[in-house]
C-alpha cells in the first residue's frame, strides 16, 4: 500500500503528533464546536485533526483558490464537517462562510479575519474567542476590537511566525512555486517585490539566492531604508515596475499593481501575489483593460494578456496566493507549518480553558506561548 502526501505530512508534524497524543489525554475541547476558515491542504488535515483529537467538533471551510480536494476527502472520512469545494468565486466563499458561522461554533480559527468580521453581522451566543492567523486579518480585526470584546490571538504577530513561516517558509515557497508554475529561469532576472515585511524579505532573499537580481518597493522610509542597507535596490516605484522580469506582490494591500500600470510594464513580464488576498493585484481590472486586446489562458493556472501594442503580460494565478496555486501546489514547508499550527493549537487551548480573556481581543501570541513551542521544537531536534 503506497501512504499518501497527506500522511507523509503528518509523520512529519512532530509538534502535532506530541500535541495530538497530549490532547488525548487532556480533551481541552470536549463539548465545544471550532469553525474554521484556512487554507485546506495537506498540513491544515494535520492541525485540524489535532484538535479533533481534543475533543473538538470541527465545521471547516477552506479560502478563495487554495482548496485541496484530496484534504477535504481525508478530512471528510476523519469526520470532519468541510462545508463547500475549491473555488475562485468570492460570492461562493462567502456563502461557506456564512454556513460555519450557521452552526455557531464556540471557537473560530481565522484566516483573513472572514469569520469574525460577518460573526459581526450576525452574532450569537457563545461565542468565546478563538484565533487570527494573518496579519491581514489582524488589520481588519483591530478597528473592532471593541464590537468583538473576546479573546482572539493573533497567530501572525508571534516572532516564530514571523521568522520561520512568513520569512523563510514564504520566501522559498514563492521561489519553488515560481519554477513549478512556470518552469522560466530566475537567473540573471530583473525581480521587483512589493513590501519589505517578514514576507517581503523571505521573498526577496529567496530570489536574490536564486541568482535573480532584485529590487524592493517599500512606501514605509525606514522599512525601505532598511531593504536597501539589506542589499536590495530600493529604486522609485515606476522605475522597479518598468524594469522588472517578474513582480511579486506581498503587502497586505489592495490595488497595489492596477491597469494604470499597463503602460510601465516589460514585455514578456510576470506578475505574482503572494499575499493572503487575491486583491494586491487586481486582476479583473487587467484583464477588462482598453489595453488589453486578447487573453490566452494556459493550464497550470497561467494566464497571458495580449496588449494591443504587442507587449505580453502574464498572471500567475489570476492574482490568487501563487505559493498555493498551480500544478500540485504544496505551499511552505512541513516544519514551518508545524510550528505555526502547534502555536494555533495551543493558542486555542488557552481560549478554550479560559486562560485568556477580552484584554486579549487582537493581540499578540502570549510569550508564555512562543517559549513553549520554541523548546518543544529544539528538543525533538537535540533530545538529551
Amino acid at each position: 500500500m503506497v501512504s499518501t502526501r497527506i500522511d507523509w505530512v503528518r509523520e512529519h508534524c512532530r509538534l502535532l503528533r506530541g500535541i495530538a497524543d497530549e490532547f488525548r489525554q487532556t480533551r481541552p475541547f470536549d463539548g465545544l464546536a471550532i469553525g474554521t476558515g484556512i487554507h485546506l491542504e495537506a498540513k491544515t488535515v494535520a492541525l485540524l485533526l489535532t484538535l479533533r483529537d481534543g475533543g473538538a467538533r470541527l465545521i471547516s471551510t477552506g479560502n478563495l483558490n487554495t482548496t485541496q480536494p484530496d484534504a477535504v476527502e481525508r478530512l471528510r472520512a476523519e469526520g470532519v464537517t468541510v462545508i463547500g469545494e475549491p473555488t475562485k468565486d468570492s460570492r461562493v466563499h462567502a456563502g461557506f462562510l456564512g454556513e460555519v458561522l450557521a452552526a455557531e461554533p464556540d471557537l473560530i480559527l481565522d484566516n483573513g479575519g472572514d469569520l469574525f468580521a460577518r460573526y459581526l453581522d450576525r452574532p450569537y451566543p457563545g461565542l468565546l474567542g478563538g484565533t487570527e492567523e494573518t496579519t491581514s486579518g489582524r488589520m481588519r480585526l483591530e478597528p473592532l476590537r471593541g464590537q468583538l470584546g473576546r479573546p482572539i490571538l493573533v497567530i501572525n504577530d508571534s516572532p516564530i511566525k514571523q521568522f520561520a513561516e512568513n520569512e523563510h517558509a514564504v520566501g522559498q515557497s514563492s521561489v519553488e512555486s515560481f519554477l513549478r508554475m512556470t518552469n522560466r529561469v530566475t537567473n540573471g532576472e530583473q525581480v521587483t517585490v512589493f513590501g519589505y515585511g517578514a514576507c517581503g524579505r523571505g521573498v526577496a532573499a529567496n530570489f536574490r539566492g536564486a541568482y535573480a537580481r532584485v529590487s524592493v518597493v517599500e512606501v514605509d522610509p525606514v522599512t525601505r531604508l532598511r531593504a536597501h542597507l539589506d542589499g536590495f535596490s530600493t529604486p522609485p516605484r515606476d522605475t522597479a515596475v518598468a524594469d522588472a522580469d517578474i513582480i511579486v506582490t506581498v503587502t497586505g494591500a489592495r490595488n497595489v499593481l492596477t491597469a494604470a500600470d499597463l503602460p510601465l510594464l516589460r514585455d514578456g513580464v510576470i506578475l505574482a501575489n503572494a499575499g493572503h488576498f487575491p486583491a494586491e493585484i487586481d486582476a479583473a481590472g487587467l484583464i477588462g483593460a482598453a489595453e488589453v486586446a486578447d487573453t490566452t489562458e494556459y493550464a497550470d493556472d497561467l494566464l497571458t494578456l495580449g496588449l494591443r501594442d504587442g507587449r505580453r503580460v502574464h498572471l500567475l494565478a489570476r492574482g490568487h496566493m501563487f505559493n498555493l496555486a498551480g500544478p500540485r501546489p504544496l505551499g511552505n514547508s512541513i516544519e514551518s507549518m508545524d510550528l505555526g499550527f502547534a502555536l494555533q493549537a495551543r493558542c486555542l487551548e488557552a481560549v478554550a480553558r479560559r486562560s485568556v480573556d477580552a484584554t486579549s481581543c487582537v493581540v499578540p501570541v502570549p510569550g508564555t506561548i512562543d517559549a513553549a513551542i520554541a523548546h518543544a521544537y529544539l528538543d525533538r531536534k537535540y533530545p538529551s
